[in-house]
């Protein structure tokens, strides 16, 4: 039975640039000697049973006959011993005018059909514009639209280098990650700096002030309030001196330059006392 038919129905016309053919028995002894030979196999869909080659190869006649003949025929064209051959389909009408119809070339024993140049470039413009479709339909995909914003480009939603129509083809292991936000964008940054500032002016941190030292005497200020006073009324200054000995034995400072006798340390202490109260004449 013939490649290429079911029974005596021919099947439907297949695109002949898809199809490729060989003989794994001719394959180690290809040369171009026989590989005329090796493309007129029967079961080659390649090959046409009502070509010259065929007339001339039933009539054991030589090749060189073909010349003299009209119709259809196949010559080997091109050699490049041992892996490349190249066999042209023509119609002869003339020993000197033949009109090429077909190129076949041979690669390590396998049969294909050169291409045209129309089918070569509608499957280039074809393969042009499906990525260009496919560019679009991705940068749609990117594209964003609020009514209060208009538009704008999102390009953090899907991961740098993957494309929305390729998850098809991704491996078993999806792992689905959301893009990592910033804890704080630079306005809130800046309100929080200033909110803390306005805390600060209008709360100001206690100043503690150093103890003052006039003539080696420490001077204290303390504001104090009778607990058991009235506190609406105001307190005077009342000044407390305190006596303190100190041991001269770790120090060669001696008390009015005598020594054997104990330094002693005066500390004046300032305090808020509360005054009498005021006598209120009589009306």
């Amino acid at each position: 039975m013939m490649p290429g038919r079911i029974g005596n129905l021919p099947i439907a016309a297949e695109n002949p640039l898809g199809l490729s053919w060989h003989d794994s028995a001719w394959i180690p002894l290809l040369s171009p000697s026989n590989i005329m030979d090796y493309f007129s196999e029967r079961s080659n869909p390649f090959f046409d049973r009502t070509c010259n080659n065929e007339i001339v190869k039933m009539q054991r006649l030589s090749m060189d006959q073909l010349q003299n003949m009209t119709g259809l025929e196949y010559i080997l064209l091109h050699v490049q011993d041992p892996i490349l051959y190249v066999i042209r389909k023509q119609h002869r009408h003339s020993p000197s005018q033949a009109i090429p119809l077909a190129d076949y070339y041979i690669i390590a024993g396998i049969v294909y059909q050169a291409p045209d140049l129309a089918s070569v470039l509608n499957s280039r413009l074809l393969s042009a514009v499906h990525h260009l479709q496919c560019s679009f339909e991705e940068t749609m995909s990117y594209s964003r639209y609020h009514p209060s914003k208009g538009y704008w480009w999102d390009f953090k939603a899907l991961k740098p280098g993957l494309s929305p129509y390729g998850s098809g083809q991704s491996s078993s292991k999806d792992v689905s990650s959301t893009p990592k936000e910033e804890p704080s964008t630079l306005f809130q940054r800046q309100r929080v700096d200033m909110l803390l500032a306005e805390l600060v002016r209008q709360f100001p941190l206690p100043v503690t002030q150093a103890p003052n030292q006039i003539n080696g005497v420490t001077v204290k200020n303390e504001n104090s309030n009778d607990k058991s006073g009235d506190k609406t009324e105001g307190n005077v200054n009342n000044i407390t001196i305190k006596q303190e000995p100190v041991d001269p034995s770790g120090s060669d400072m001696t008390n009015g330059g005598l020594q054997g006798h104990p330094e002693i340390k005066t500390e004046i202490k300032q305090e808020n006392m509360k005054p009498p109260p005021e006598k209120k004449p009589r009306l």
